[in-house]
């Protein structure tokens, strides 16, 4: 049932129904227990958000690569293989399938005050992203944190902190990542 549906979720009242069964708490509740043991991700900001873990549960705890934003050459990329780490993760903390994730350091204060220099950087693979996405990128061979601003077929790259000013996307810019969550290591 959930996996015939997931491009079109199911609610909790259609499940239900589906199944047949008394109430929603019922449902919630084996979903809360597929969950629990690893055979369904869903997303913390949507319940109707979801993943069928398919090749079966996923740990509790996995390793993410870490790449540094300061490796990347000019016609590489922060993602060719040689991470600088291997950072455990709870698998909860991640709204996709763990394989699809990475992690960066970020560096500077251009996305302040959401993201800081030093903080880890979560991102899932992917080489497409919507206008007001945050992503991780290369641009003129520099890895970068920054919001996207599409414009017919051009980018411009938005830095969350007013001191730095948007400037447009060079030739060679491609997107490697979309920034799904930080880990911050300050402590106030």
């Amino acid at each position: 049932m959930l996996i015939s549906n997931i491009d079109d979720p199911l609610t909790i009242r259609e499940m239900q129904e589906l199944l047949g069964v008394s109430s929603t708490s019922l449902v919630a509740h084996h979903l809360g227990q597929l969950e629990k043991w690893g055979y369904l991700k869903r997303n913390p900001h949507n319940p109707r958000d979801y993943q069928v873990m398919s090749e079966g549960p996923e740990k509790r705890i996995i390793y993410l690569d870490l790449y540094g934003l300061a490796q990347c050459g000019q016609h590489g990329s922060i993602l060719d293989g040689h991470p600088l780490d291997r950072i455990a993760v709870p698998s909860r903390m991640l709204s996709f399938a763990a394989d699809e994730g990475f992690l960066v350091q970020a560096k500077g204060n251009s996305m302040a005050p959401r993201i800081n220099d030093g903080d880890l950087v979560i991102a899932r693979k992917t080489e497409e992203a919507d206008s007001g996405q945050v992503v991780v990128c290369i641009n003129e061979g520099e890895a970068l944190i920054k919001k996207l601003q599409k414009e017919r077929d051009r980018f411009i790259l938005i830095s969350s902190n007013p001191k730095h000013a948007p400037f447009l996307a060079a030739d060679d810019f491609r997107i490697v990542g979309e920034v799904k969550a930080i880990m911050s290591h300050n402590v106030e």
